[in-house]
């Protein structure tokens, strides 16, 4: 064996050696970008539990509530049956509670006072139906379901005790009694909170409820879709199949991908500035909401849209054209059915992104209390990211697990929507 053969030899054997080295380093850093990738989903996963933990450990409360099942007197010298709103059925209720309770008034009233608390303002509300439905019962003995306070309320679930000096507690020894007192008669019943879902909002946290804002926000998304997916896919589809390609079309998408990222409140001044200010459009209403977040949200759904149509390959264009098809035909008969459910993806997600949106909303004037619902889009509304604002920034402790189950009730919609964007796409894709 020659000199030059064991130097081909050894640098044979080295560069082996040097290979398996380097393949087990990229093999290594394979194994750490693995490990990398998985230890990010753990933390965004982690993160997410948090947060839907922390919101449902502090809303879960508030699909729960208490009421007192209690028999009342409807004095006849009392009440008037021409007019239940002037009786004080607040006073008239706590009496009796009192009396039940073995309680005996001072001349004060202080002791109906407290008890008065102790009742919702919806009691006077549900009695003056009752006499109004039913005037015959004036002068009758009847058993009745009745809303309690929210303090008591809070103190039946556990968030409000006896505990710290008294002056500086929402609840007196003597009030945190009597609740005890008609815990042990039975007169206090757990219930679902059916209110939460059939009521608007209300100064009362154990009378707020989240319909109205509900129906605001479905009036608003109905305005935004019906401006926003039209006139983006229709600008998606020009600017992507049929504008020249030159410096004017340039200058359109770098102006629409800036619009993209302009922040949300910005839309709001302009839409103070042009649909209330200028328009006299009404303020407060699903229709000026609409507008702005249609404004917002194009720039998303031509950009999804433009991405779409990209996807779909040359050949389908190519073949329809030698087919004798127009670029029109091509374009809406072969194309766009393929891109669709890219088109219904990225346009439900904006709907989405707009459904959570509130500095725009917050600058048109929906963040006015509006306790009925709203009966058409021009009617003053609120909306589910206003109304979470509004309960945060209450001053009552109940109105925070509201604001939870606020916030769980809007995840609930926009998981509906993601999801009806998955099923829309999946549709589209067996179909084409």
């Amino acid at each position: 064996m020659t000199d030059a053969t064991l130097t081909r030899a050894g640098a044979s054997g080295r560069s082996t050696a040097q290979l398996r080295k380097s393949l087990k380093r990229r093999h290594a850093r394979e194994r750490r970008f693995k490990l990398y990738g998985v230890l990010a989903i753990a933390i965004a996963i982690g993160f997410l539990a948090l947060l839907l933990g922390r919101i449902i450990e502090q809303g879960h409360t508030a699909f729960w509530t208490h009421t007192v099942q209690t028999e009342v007197f409807l004095d006849p010298a009392r009440i008037d049956p021409a007019y239940p709103e002037g009786t004080n059925f607040d006073q008239l209720i706590a009496e009796q509670q009192l009396a039940r309770l073995g309680v005996q008034d001072d001349e004060s009233m202080s002791a109906s006072r407290d008890m008065r608390r102790l009742m919702s303002a919806g009691v006077a509300f549900e009695m003056q139906r009752l006499v109004r439905e039913n005037p015959g019962v004036i002068g009758d003995r009847i058993t009745v379901t009745l809303p309690i306070g929210a303090d008591a309320d809070l103190y039946y679930k556990g968030q409000l005790d006896g505990e710290g000096e008294e002056q500086f507690r929402r609840l007196s020894d003597r009030q945190i009694f009597w609740l005890d007192q008609m815990r042990d008669q039975g007169r206090i019943k757990g219930q679902f909170n059916t209110g939460l879902f059939t009521r608007s909002d209300s100064t009362q946290p154990e009378l707020a409820g989240v319909l109205g804002a509900v129906v605001g926000s479905a009036l608003m998304l109905l305005v935004t879709a019906s401006l926003a997916l039209p006139i983006g896919v229709g600008a998606a589809i020009y600017l992507e199949e049929f504008a020249p390609k030159g410096r004017i079309t340039d200058i359109i998408e770098v102006n629409i991908n800036n619009l993209a990222a302009v922040p949300s409140i910005v839309y709001g001044l302009l839409g103070l500035a042009v649909f209330i200010n200028w328009m006299h459009l009404p303020r407060s209403s699903p229709l000026v909401g609409g507008l702005v977040l249609a404004l917002m949200a194009l720039p998303t759904v031509i950009i999804a849209t433009r991405s779409a149509l990209k996807a779909v390959p040359p050949s389908i264009r190519e073949a329809a054209l030698a087919m004798g098809a127009s670029k029109t035909q091509a374009v809406f008969h072969h194309v766009l059915p393929l891109a669709m459910p890219g088109v219904m993806t990225g346009s439900i997600i904006a709907m989405a992104h707009a459904l959570g949106e509130t500095a725009p909303l917050l600058l048109i004037g929906m963040v006015s209390f509006v306790p009925g619902v709203p009966e058409a889009i021009t009617s003053p509304s609120s909306a589910l990211p206003v109304l979470v604002f509004i309960w945060e920034n209450a001053s009552e402790r109940a109105f925070h697990e509201r604001t939870a189950a606020a916030i769980m009730v809007l995840l609930v919609f926009m998981i509906i929507m993601n999801a009806a964007a998955i099923y829309l796409r999946r549709r589209f894709e067996r179909r084409w």
